[in-house]
């Protein structure tokens, strides 16, 4: 018997960076009345909470380093950690791969520093159209010929994901979906049988990768319209 229904967001409730549909939303309103739903994402818990137009959940975000609730009607960020990285290594590495590999032309920054100390390489750059980062690499194969070498060069110090649309995305090691969830769980009294993923990126350094690795039950999304019928039985 599942207790705990956790979701990823972009690619499984709403398209890159976009609102919850209102069938999506109904879906979490539904399930809401019979479940606890969690949210599980790569952005910032406020990101995330902004994107769904102020969904009341909670929220675990950065891969766990941020937790968030909703506490008399309002977003509270209740944990938070930072962990600083050498930038100037990040930025030495990240220049030599656009260059190895032809992303030279971008829009914006060519690597994003978040406060929380994760690190985002944009091959488009963080100014790069929505449209065009939706467009670029839908099925990860143009980021899976870089990975093999990002995971080299970064793979010792940092967890490494295929991460958004058209990103690498970096955080320290202890950071990730499964090791998050299984935190949130016992803190809260759930155990791992008790706990469905919902997510659209399971593959070798996909961002929900570290769920299918640990074992933990989980519902494939290969599109977010298909998302109510691929719930229903729930």
């Amino acid at each position: 018997m599942k207790r705990l229904i956790c979701f990823d967001l972009d690619g499984t409730l709403t398209q890159h960076r976009s609102p919850l549909t209102a069938e999506n939303r109904a879906v979490l309103d539904r399930l809401n009345e019979k479940y606890k739903i969690l949210m599980v994402g790569a952005g910032g818990a406020r990101r995330i909470y902004d994107q769904m137009e102020g969904y009341p959940i909670d929220i675990l975000g950065n891969y766990g380093m941020q937790e968030s609730k909703m506490v008399n009607g309002e977003f509270v960020l209740v944990r938070e950690e930072i962990c600083p990285v050498d930038q100037d290594f990040f930025r030495e590495k990240i220049q030599y791969l656009r260059e190895k590999y032809g992303y030279t032309s971008f829009k914006g920054e060519g690597v994003e520093f978040h406060a929380s100390g994760m690190v985002t390489f944009p091959l488009l750059g963080t100014k790069a159209d929505i449209a065009d980062k939706v467009a670029f690499d839908p099925t990860r194969e143009k980021r899976k010929v870089l990975y093999p070498e990002v995971l080299e060069i970064f793979g010792e110090q940092y967890t490494v994901f295929i991460g958004g649309s058209s990103s690498f995305d970096f955080s320290e090691k202890r950071f990730n979906k499964y090791d998050a969830i299984m935190q949130y769980a016992k803190e809260n009294g759930y155990e791992k049988d008790e706990i469905l993923y919902v997510g659209d990126d399971f593959g070798d350094g996909g961002g929900d990768s570290h769920v299918r690795l640990g074992g933990m039950d989980y519902v494939f999304i290969d599109d977010y319209r298909t998302l109510p019928e691929k719930l229903a039985h729930l």
